[in-house]
């Protein structure tokens, strides 16, 4: 009864393990999911904003574009009108003043001028009208453009803002496909009886040690290329001379290139912890503070200093 007893108790035992074995590798994977799923939604969010703006911008310059044409048409026909009854105008007044300079106008090219000069009066009189109509045209074609101004500034400054929107997320994109540098290690090593021991005195430097983890729970590389800054006390960058190239510089994200000591090129699986080790020489080594840096896709992942005497 007893070892019955114990046997159950092992049983349930090994299954709980099993349960929580299970539960913390399922909310792993389902972390990793969540993140593949929250950049690539943003992406598409961003992606529908801007063609919804750019749809809306596009509508708006057709607008513009139909009522300066409307505008430009009412313009030439009042332009026109107006050519019209000037020509009838100077032509009347041409008539009149023909007629009353004669001393000895009949009566009746008397009457005729007076009958031309109530045709110039209902001419004068149209113009009058139409200049009105004119200016009142022209404080609504005014009033249509100071809308359509608004509507267009309105638009550019939406633009500007998704353009924002848009950098500030494709920022958020690049950084979660940079690596994660943890564990950095740089450590000046000298030669002691045949043995590789850490040392700060300058002149007893053999070769520097560097290793250091990065990871990515987002991103899988084919090859994926890490890049090694050292600087020197003297603020020049340290050459390695196993694999130094005088013209090898290196792109920053935020613009700009550094010449850089050693490039690490590798295969990456998404979400493996992988551990980088290697050795940098140099002819010489000064006294005073070095400074390495590690960079990924333009990024600055990690710094550490080591100072030597």
């Amino acid at each position: 009864m007893k070892d019955i007893r114990t046997l159950l108790l092992a049983l349930l035992s090994v299954g709980l393990i099993g349960t929580w074995i299970y539960h913390l590798y399922d909310k792993t994977q389902y972390g990793k999911k969540r993140t593949e799923v929250f950049v690539k939604d943003s992406i598409a969010v961003a992606q529908g904003v801007r063609d919804s703006l750019q749809k809306m911008y596009s509508s708006t310059i057709s607008t513009l574009d139909s009522k300066l044409d409307s505008t430009r048409l009412n313009a030439d026909s009042l332009k026109s009108q107006l050519n019209a009854k000037l020509a009838v105008i100077y032509k009347l007044k041409t008539e009149i003043d023909g007629i009353l300079k004669n001393r000895v106008a009949s009566p009746e090219e008397l009457s005729v001028a007076q009958q031309k000069i109530g045709e110039l009066q209902t001419l004068v009189d149209d113009l009058k009208t139409q200049k009105e109509s004119m200016e009142s045209e022209q404080q609504r074609l005014t009033n249509v453009m100071s809308l359509l101004s608004g509507e267009i500034t309105g638009l550019q400054e939406n633009m500007k803002r998704l353009g924002d929107e848009n950098k500030a997320l494709s920022e958020k994109v690049n950084l979660a496909a940079v690596f994660v540098a943890s564990e950095i290690q740089f450590s000046p090593v000298t030669l002691k009886s045949e043995k590789e021991q850490e040392s700060n005195q300058a002149k007893k430097i053999s070769k520097l040690v560097i290793s250091f983890t990065v990871q990515n729970n987002i991103t899988q590389y084919d090859n994926a290329d890490i890049f090694i800054v050292i600087t020197q006390p003297d603020g020049s960058i340290l050459k390695n001379d196993d694999v130094w190239e005088a013209s090898s510089t290196m792109t920053l994200h935020a613009g700009g290139k550094i010449p850089f000591t050693r490039k690490v090129r590798f295969e990456y699986p998404k979400g493996e912890s992988k551990k980088l080790l290697f050795s940098i020489n140099a002819d010489e080594y000064l006294k005073g503070t070095y400074t390495l840096q590690i960079y990924h896709n333009g990024y600055m992942i990690g710094q550490v200093m080591k100072t030597l005497v």
